[in-house]
């Protein structure tokens, strides 16, 4: 195949392979292989309906395309002699048709409009899989957050027992969280459906597009407004990478406690063992593999949005060579995001947890104090900053039976509990962790009903994004089979 095409006019001699390597994007530039061939076509019929190529030379031209849509691009138009894909398939068209027609396909286009509207194809494919990978992954949470309304548990805070709630309340605080990155996800998507196409290097193009049809053939909303930052922006590349390092942080702090849940210390949790490996020393070992390098993941996607801001905060407009070096760093958070989020749903789905331990855990530590503070306010009459001291000096002494209790009411606050009419028999039912956890009835609240709220309203939100999934995958395929089908017509 000739050399790089592009290098012909302007510039002159060989270049070494190790300089060929460093500016090459192939890489990166396989992902968005398959969008490039979807926006030349688009390109191709725009440029015929428009007038501005003859019959001949676009039905040559799409044929060449077609066969390389239904084959797939040979191995060396990734060669690095080119400096991306874009040139490599350039070349190739060219060797199949000729320069005289091969060359007429850049007509009122620059690489950089072509780059940056292939990018944002391939990232709204990448949108409507993450949504549905979460939607899989909150209706794993839902469906064993449903078993276990009334599983009793320990809750923490400082990683110290706190107050008691059940497994499904915190389940359904990570469903929450989950469910806001679909949202922010989906909210992205309208910011990345947009179409650069037509803007060529910045300052768009004297030849006659419609930039309205070719957004509308490649499944965009609407062309985007202003061609510089068409071709510079890569906010949109930021806003989804930041979603996923969301997304990522949280799907980090589950496994973490996966992995502290999963101890010997704790117990709460037997994860599969098809999401652990053992040890190559120690026979006993069951380890939670998995988790751990989902929690690294989310380091990866964490360094890739770092680093994608750290390329573009210093760019001038428009469009520079730097924002190639960004695009990896995208891909390579999308991916680790698209792993991991089905591994954390089938290791969830896959999990047994120990409730009888839980529920043995729940009381520990003095973990229903704050719900005795509260009955000494509720039911005789005490102000809680004084109920709280006597709580707290009794838990100091060791003990919160009634005469511990009688002891600190006196020490501290100068009063009889028993004298009010607390009985032993009162304080024993408070101290109940199902109690504690029953008179939560509150929205938000662990307690069964209030958690029934939750989980009829988040299967209703989740019912909405997986259908938005559904749709908008599928409204985006048919724009892509029409674009195709009007491809085929060209050359019959």
């Amino acid at each position: 195949m000739r050399s790089d095409q592009i290098r012909q006019g302007r510039l002159s001699g060989e270049r070494s392979a190790n300089l060929e390597h460093f500016l090459a994007s192939m890489d990166a530039d396989r992902w968005i292989a398959e969008a490039d061939l979807l926006v030349d076509m688009a390109h191709l019929l725009g440029l015929r309906r428009q007038g501005i190529i003859d019959e001949a030379p676009a039905r040559a031209l799409m044929a060449a395309l077609l066969d390389l849509h239904d084959h797939g691009l040979p191995a060396e138009a990734f060669d690095e002699r080119f400096e991306d894909i874009h040139a490599g398939k350039e070349a190739c068209l060219i060797d199949r048709v000729g320069e005289d027609i091969g060359g007429r396909l850049h007509m009122g286009r620059s690489r950089n409009d072509e780059v940056a509207t292939c990018i944002r194809i391939r990232l709204k494919q990448e949108i409507i899989a993450l949504v549905r990978s979460l939607a899989d992954l909150r209706a794993t949470l839902l469906d064993v957050a449903a078993g276990h309304t009334e599983t009793v548990m320990p809750g923490f805070t400082h990683l110290q027992h706190a107050q008691p709630t059940t497994l499904a309340h915190y389940l359904l605080a990570y469903e929450q969280a989950f469910s806001r990155d679909a949202a922010r996800l989906r909210e992205a998507y309208a910011r990345v459906d947009v179409s650069p196409l037509g803007s060529a290097a910045f300052a768009s193009t004297g030849f006659p597009l419609d930039r309205d049809y070719t957004a509308r053939l490649l499944g965009f909303a609407r062309p985007a407004a202003n061609s510089m930052d068409a071709v510079a922006a890569r906010d949109f590349a930021l806003e989804v990478l930041s979603s996923i390092a969301i997304c990522m942080t949280t799907t980090s702090r589950l496994c973490e406690e996966l992995v502290l849940w999963s101890t010997s210390f704790f117990g709460f949790v037997q994860l599969d063992d098809a999401y652990c490996s053992s040890s190559s020393i120690m026979p006993q070992k069951k380890n939670p593999d998995v988790a751990e390098i989902m929690r690294a993941k989310a380091g990866t996607v964490a360094g890739a949005l770092t680093a994608a801001i750290t390329i573009t905060k210093g760019l001038p407009m428009s469009y520079n060579r730097d924002l190639q070096e960004l695009t990896p760093h995208l891909w390579r958070g999308v991916e680790a995001a698209r792993e991991s989020i089905p591994l954390l749903s089938g290791m969830i789905g896959t999990a047994t947890f120990n409730t009888e331990l839980m529920a043995a855990e729940a009381g520990r530590g003095f973990s229903t104090a704050t719900e005795l503070a509260d009955v000494l306010v509720r039911e005789y009459g005490l102000a809680f900053r004084t109920a709280h001291r006597i709580v707290g000096r009794a838990v100091r002494h060791g003990s919160l039976d009634l005469a511990t209790l009688e002891g600190a009411a006196r020490e501290a606050a100068g009063l009889s509990v028993v004298d009010l009419g607390v009985t032993q028999e009162r304080i024993d039912a408070v101290l109940d962790p199902r109690h504690a956890v029953a008179v939560r009835t509150i929205t938000g609240g662990p307690a069964p009903a209030a958690v029934a709220v939750q989980l009829a309203e988040q299967k209703e939100l989740l019912a909405r994004d997986a259908a938005w999934a559904k749709e908008t995958e599928a409204a985006l395929s048919r724009a892509f089979e029409d674009l195709i089908s009007e491809s085929r017509r060209m050359i019959v």
